[in-house]
């Protein structure tokens, strides 16, 4: 039991990193080819933070363990919300941009009632459930490219920043180790993840599913809570909402996606609440309700309310303590 964890907390670390390493290499090619700032943020950087969730659904599809496949997607969008985003706004709220919190909403809630649809009416995923997804992700990085063309917000650093510096500095042939290393370090850190959750799963008489809802999950939403955590230790209590609602896109439509055209698969049905499927029971209807609570006051207000932070916490508790104790 110990070498299992070892390894799956080490293929944690490897998936943290290599994220990293992918992201800083890509961003800085891509700024090296002169490409627009707002394209490197809506694709390559977006891309490359997901890339932990996509790499470890993957790998769980093509091992026919559809178990940790739903559940690090599904369990993502549950730890995105009820545990990052509770988090900074249980320790101070904020005001939020109803206007660029539009757009991803509605995408998000878009999949999901897909996703819902799907689950609830075949309870299986086909291939073409999950190319329509990746259609999806490839219609919403085109529709965010073109809102940020038409509203820009963000600029180019300037030419004596700390982040122009550190760009000038890399040379190509670090940028491009960095991107080989990062995604090598990825795959790497995903299987290792898989094969020894699926280990600990067993050891502990739990379903795989429950292991990609909560351990899996968490691990690869770790980038994001270190984000969440340092832009609270620096004062930047108005964290971008839109960021982590993204996220959750991504995890239906691209880590899903992903998964399903690899290998399509039914939904789990290990864990049982009395006679019905606990997934259909407990986890896409807690997925909705969170992601309900999070943003619908914050539409309506512009207004995010510590209340909404400690109710997602103690769903989040909840929700952990069930997967493992009921």
């Amino acid at each position: 039991m110990l070498v299992p964890v070892l390894l799956f907390l080490l293929g944690l670390v490897l998936l943290i990193k290599g994220g990293d390493w992918f992201v800083d290499g890509a961003t800085g090619m891509a700024h090296r080819f002169h490409l627009p700032e707002l394209l490197i943020g809506a694709t390559v950087v977006s891309i490359g933070t997901t890339l932990p969730e996509v790499m470890v659904s993957a790998q769980a599809a093509m091992a026919g363990n559809s178990g940790i496949a739903y559940g690090n997607a599904v369990g993502s969008v549950i730890c995105n919300t009820s545990l990052i985003a509770a988090l900074t706004i249980a320790i101070r709220p904020s005001d939020t941009n109803v206007k660029t919190l539009r757009l991803p909403t509605a995408a998000f809630f878009i999949a999901a009632l897909f996703y819902l649809i799907v689950s609830y009416t075949t309870g299986r995923f086909e291939r073409w459930h999950g190319i329509l997804l990746l259609a999806g992700f490839a219609a919403y990085i085109g529709l965010t490219v073109w809102q940020m063309k038409k509203h820009p917000e963000v600029s180019e650093p300037e030419p004596d920043s700390p982040e122009s510096q550190q760009e000038k500095e890399k040379t190509l042939v670090m940028e491009i180790v960095m991107l080989v290393v990062g995604a090598a370090a990825i795959a790497f850190g995903a299987n290792l993840l898989v094969d020894n959750g699926t280990k600990i799963a067993e050891a502990l008489g739990v379903p795989a599913s429950v292991i990609g809802l909560t351990m899996v999950a968490l691990g690869t939403s770790l980038p994001e809570l270190v984000t969440a955590i340092t832009a609270l230790v620096k004062g930047h209590s108005d964290l971008s909402l839109g960021n982590i609602i993204g996220a959750n896109l991504f995890n239906l439509v691209l880590v899903s996606g992903t998964a399903i055209t690899i290998r399509p698969f039914s939904i789990p049905a290990e864990k049982m609440l009395g006679s019905v499927n606990a997934t259909l029971a407990v986890d896409l209807p807690v997925m909705m309700a969170v992601m309900l609570i999070l943003c619908v006051p914050a539409l309506l207000h512009g207004k995010l309310k510590r209340w909404q932070g400690i109710l997602l916490l103690c769903i989040y508790v909840g929700f952990t303590a069930f997967q493992f104790f009921s």
